[in-house]
């Protein structure tokens, strides 16, 4: 059993409803608010939480040629909209830990993204916002590594801890999901999530640019339903091609909902 965490409004863990943590992959001001009501009329309509995600810079492009983002402060404003529009939690990843106080003035739960799961001082830098932190799974690591990176959170004050499951690096270009991580993660007694998009990602698979394949989104979602999770990240896009980010992965939004649907009622079945 995992003692709930609280992000923002939201509760999350054992016995709570499903958190969707949704949103674009990189913030875009055109899109932002389409999403975000959407999101908030699947919050109205089922039981689930939301936390509305966009990234202010993707800082781990595979080209140097490739759009980053609005940055740090135009990227918060458009998270602040978010919030005052539509009531939602918001989320974004921190890439240094200077980042970590600004991004935790407006942002209810910080991200720690997968390839810096490691980093102590954007860890500790993240806990001392008294901010939810939720960490995403190294693709290098195994799950009993993230052991250490919850120790590093409680010890420097964090209470409000998640733990994201994205996949594992299976020779070049490809990840796997290993279910069991979610399993050995649970463990810690903090609340699992699972990546559904970016757990389907082909990383350089483009060359300049990521691939995936976003057929196998649903597939690995409904595994990972059956097996147990407190969270489930998709990123959304109303025209992912159109996405300067992970357009191969995300979920059309208009595809969301009734993949949510489905979903839900293989959480109902197994709990």
């Amino acid at each position: 059993m995992n003692n709930p965490i609280s992000i923002g409004p939201c509760r999350c863990g054992t016995n709570e409803r499903l958190l969707l943590i949704a949103g674009p992959c990189v913030l875009q001001e055109e899109y932002v608010f389409e999403i975000a009501d959407r999101l908030v009329a699947l919050q109205a309509g089922y039981p689930i939480h939301v936390v509305f995600k966009g990234s202010f810079d993707k800082a781990n492009r595979s080209s140097i040629e490739s759009f980053r983002g609005p940055g740090l402060d135009a990227g918060l404003k458009l998270l602040e909209a978010v919030k005052q529009r539509t009531g939602l939690p918001t989320t974004t990843d921190i890439h240094e830990p200077p980042q970590a106080a600004e991004a935790g003035k407006v942002c209810d739960l910080l991200q720690i993204p997968a390839f810096l799961a490691r980093q102590t001082d954007l860890l500790v830098a993240a806990a001392v916002t008294g901010r939810a932190v939720n960490v995403k799974k190294g693709q290098f690591m195994a799950p009993e590594e993230m052991q250490n990176v919850v120790a590093k959170l409680e010890e420097s004050g964090c209470r409000d801890i998640l733990l994201t499951e994205r996949g594992t690096f299976f020779g070049y270009g490809r990840l796997v999901v290993d279910m069991r991580s979610l399993v050995m993660m649970r463990r810690f007694g903090v609340p699992v999530v699972f990546d559904a998009t970016h757990s389907v990602q082909e990383p350089g698979g483009l060359g300049k640019t990521t691939g995936g394949n976003r057929e196998m989104v649903e597939p690995l979602a409904r595994a990972a339903m059956a097996v147990g999770i407190d969270a489930l990240f998709l990123e959304t896009h109303p025209d992912p091609s159109k996405s300067p980010s992970d357009g191969a992965n995300m979920i059309p939004l208009d595809r969301l909902e009734p993949l949510l649907v489905r979903l839900l009622k293989i959480r109902d079945a197994c709990r």
